[in-house]
């Protein structure tokens, strides 16, 4: 039962806002206050920073101009121009100094104003800082974050909205962190910060700005999420979706759908993209016996595909339908906005897809 694309073309009447639904998608058990992703970055950096002093941030206008998205705001103030350092736009020189701090002790976190322009900096990211440990025989530790936005925003082209997850995700050396909340962003921030190996830190343009809700617990200094650790955000019977960063919130939105047709559908957010946690999408696999995978990035090779691989060998005897992958349109992004957004998954692509796995409605190739 191998993995199936299936894509649907909506068409032009349907082109809705490009900004994600997320009120109606948070599924958070603790705690009162609300924290935007903005404010839980920016807080992990400055909380982390007055912990360590061998922690500085580098990158494009992430110290007078308070960063383009302003994850930095108010850090030179605080730390002063040695620990926030203002570069030139030369991506493959700020992360080729990262790396060589990274190699004395320092602990560096780089910021790319989007992951589209890491390309200029991949081969320190891939053969400097991703190999030298094991090339050292261990002997060389690179602490190093590279973070910033991550896959599609709204309008910027096909060079600014690449997903770059399965890129790095497929990097022995590296590891590949993926936020969705405010919770997530804190802790997985602080993680990545104190882990001793390089850690690729993709956030999400579009959820900057959102609000949810975080606990004390998360609140706390102190606080830390394990990396390769998977999420369960909604508990289910009948289907697991996977899912990460900004498409948590789609299939959280997609399981409310959902259970109004009596399909009880497990949401779980991965989190982590490498390591990547197989146990606990197998065994919610084994339970539900079904599975859709949701992701922005292109479908060949994508997270998908190895989340699929992962299950057909640990699990296939648990399948009772077909694995279904949604993912981007297998295109470089259009500019338009109608086609903008048929070019990557909505809501009602993941209600479709479960449907069709628990057979609630006719599959696609019957009706082609």
């Amino acid at each position: 039962m191998l993995g199936v694309i299936r894509q649907k073309v909506i068409g032009a009447k349907d082109v809705m806002r490009l900004r994600p639904v997320v009120s109606s998608m948070r599924h958070y058990s603790s705690g009162t206050k609300e924290m935007t992703v903005r404010d839980a970055l920016n807080s992990a950096l400055d909380e982390e920073m007055a912990a360590d002093p061998n922690v500085f941030v580098m990158g494009e206008e992430v110290g007078e101009y308070q960063g383009a998205y302003k994850i930095t705001k108010g850090l030179l103030d605080k730390y002063g121009p040695e620990r926030v350092v203002d570069t030139p736009i030369t991506e493959a020189g700020f992360a080729g100094i990262g790396v060589g701090s990274a190699y004395h002790g320092l602990k560096p976190v780089i910021e790319f104003m989007t992951f589209n322009f890491s390309m200029q900096a991949i081969d320190h990211i891939i053969n400097s800082a991703a190999k030298s440990n094991y090339m050292s025989a261990g002997q060389i530790n690179v602490p190093i974050v590279f973070r910033g936005p991550n896959g599609p925003a709204a309008g910027v082209g096909a060079q600014h909205s690449q997903c770059y997850g399965a890129w790095y995700g497929s990097v022995p050396g590296l590891k590949v962190l993926v936020p969705y909340s405010s919770e997530d962003a804190r802790g997985l921030l602080k993680a990545a910060i104190r882990d001793p190996d390089p850690v690729v830190f993709l956030e999400n343009e579009l959820l900057y700005g959102e609000s949810f809700p975080i606990s004390d617990e998360a609140l706390d200094s102190s606080f830390c999420l394990p990396i390769g650790k998977a999420k369960i955000e909604r508990e289910g019977k009948d289907i697991t979706i996977t899912a990460f960063s900004k498409m948590v919130g789609y299939a959280l939105k997609a399981a409310e759908i959902l259970e109004k047709d009596g399909i009880s559908a497990e949401i779980i957010n991965l989190r982590s993209i490498r390591p990547l946690d197989r146990a606990t999408i197998n065994a919610s696999v084994r339970k539900t016996n079904r599975l859709v995978t949701v992701e922005e990035g292109f479908p060949q090779h994508g997270i998908g595909a190895e989340i699929c691989a992962s299950v057909v060998e640990d699990s296939f005897g648990y399948l009772d339908a077909p694995v279904e992958r949604i993912a981007g349109a297998d295109v470089p992004t259009p500019y338009a906005a109608n086609l903008e957004r048929m070019a990557f998954p909505q809501i009602e692509d993941i209600v479709r897809a479960a449907k069709r796995v628990c057979y609630r409605s006719v599959p696609l190739a019957a009706t082609a």
